[in-house]
């Protein structure tokens, strides 16, 4: 059974060029990379020719021409069938165990364009960092891969109606509270099986929430048992201990010694650093929002950090659907963290998939007055200040204080509510009056924020 991901039309279109470029395919482990790529061969009706570097590591010797008519001509050699361009995906697998094949990719594209190449490796991101060859920039295309996201959840179980209802939604149409509670169920699902290919798998098979859990805690463990393949023995403890609490920090802003104070903050540090190559967790990093580009004003000291997938936090933190039985529950649970980390996951990835995933929040600390906003977004060169908020309503402080420090005039808030968009006039703590527009959406809704933040704008 093969589960529809949204980087497919991408690949696709790649695909049908007639010249291209090699992709590599960017992602934590088991999050359908390879998967993808048969995909992509099934439906594009091409042969896939795969090597595997971490079963077969000797293939590399094959890469020490810079011809890659020599290349494939000894690749078919050693696996007995055509690689043809044009008719062929040529799919390099585990590409990280021989990361001196990433610059043979650029006379694949200067001398053999017709051939489609793609890369993949769950830990590329150490050979990257640490190649002593030069990445042929320029030459190569990457492509970002995150968990399923809730769209690609619905499609996955069959719910292909409401799928296609929130692609069409309009903030005139009224969504009736049945409907409204169906979806919000269906996210319910989604926190708790989360994005993990194999998770979503299982549960289609068997419609057993405990044997997706043990689907679960089977990733967990080769997340883990990945870490003697990028650090020291000495540092396995320490990785396994930020491991366990990066879950329990979602939402907050993060100290190093909030996970050890009795270790030396530039060795854990180092550990979540580990994590971030590994695509385990990411930074959300702190941006003065000033302007545009976010990222031109950043604090990498001044961080928050989001896991990898929610339906491996929910089990880390031992939430089962018994405490996610009412639907407020999916954004009080946990002060709020949940709700932030499933929000943040998916604004992480909304972006072209070419681009990589990132994400930047705001605060100030000031006595008397400190303000945070949970994540700062853009939609047509506007800054859009993004709120998670706890509970049906929530109050809005930092995020009057940010429109009027910022002089902005747009707002979006995720809640469980119907969605509503209404211009609110208020009076701050110094007297000051604001006016701003307040784009209030359900959370189902994270994907369409964009789509229909332009509308408004």
């Amino acid at each position: 059974m093969h589960i529809q991901r949204s980087q497919l039309k991408f690949l696709l279109e790649w695909a049908k060029a007639t010249e291209r470029q090699p992709i590599v395919i960017r992602g934590a482990r088991q999050i359908g990379k390879s998967t993808l790529v048969e995909l992509l061969a099934k439906e594009s009706k091409l042969d896939l020719r795969t090597i595997n570097f971490e079963q077969k590591p000797e293939y590399v010797e094959h890469f020490v021409s810079n011809e890659p008519k020599r290349i494939i001509q000894l690749l078919q050699a050693q696996l007995q069938v055509s690689i043809v361009p044009g008719k062929s995906i040529l799919f390099l697998d585990e590409i990280q165990q021989a990361p001196q094949v990433i610059t043979t990719l650029r006379y694949f594209y200067e001398q053999l364009p017709q051939l489609h190449v793609i890369a993949a490796g769950s830990l590329l991101e150490f050979a990257l960092q640490e190649m002593n060859y030069a990445v042929p920039v320029g030459r190569i295309e990457y492509l970002y891969m995150g968990p399923l996201n809730f769209s690609e959840f619905m499609l996955a179980i069959g719910e292909t109606m409401a799928h296609e209802f929130l692609q069409q939604y309009t903030l005139d149409q009224i969504i009736p509270n049945a409907l409204h509670d169906k979806l919000l169920n269906l996210l319910t699902l989604y926190y708790i099986i989360g994005g993990m290919p194999k998770a979503i798998a299982t549960y289609i098979k068997t419609q057993d929430l405990a044997a997706v859990e043990r689907v679960k805690f089977s990733i967990i463990d080769t997340l883990q048992d990945d870490f003697a393949k990028y650090a020291l023995k000495k540092e396995l403890l320490l990785l396994r201990k930020c491991f366990n609490a990066i879950p329990t920090l979602i939402g907050t802003r993060s100290k190093y010694s909030h996970i050890d104070n009795n270790v030396r903050s530039e060795y854990v540090a180092r550990a979540v650093d580990q994590l971030c190559l590994a695509k385990i967790c990411q930074k959300v990093t702190h941006t003065s929002a000033n302007g545009l580009p976010l990222g031109a004003e950043t604090n990498d000291k001044h961080f928050k950090l989001l896991f990898l997938d929610i339906g491996l936090v929910n089990t880390i933190l031992g939430i089962s659907l018994l405490n996610l039985k009412n639907t407020d529950s999916l954004i009080l649970i946990n002060k709020g963290a949940l709700a932030e980390q499933m929000i943040g996951q998916h604004l992480a990835y909304m972006r072209p998939h070419y681009e990589p995933p990132g994400l930047y929040y705001w605060n100030r600390e000031k006595t008397g007055s400190n303000a945070e906003i949970d994540y700062l977004i853009t939609s047509n060169r506007n800054i859009i200040p993004v709120e998670v908020k706890s509970g049906k309503a929530g109050r809005l402080r930092s995020l009057h204080t940010f429109l009027q420090e910022k002089n902005l005039t747009i707002a979006l808030r995720f809640n469980t509510n119907l969605p509503i968009v209404s211009t609110e006039q208020i009076k701050i703590t110094d007297g000051t009056e604001i006016k701003y527009k307040l784009m209030s959406l359900p959370l189902y809704c994270v994907e369409q924020a964009f789509r229909l933040l332009s509308e408004e704008l």
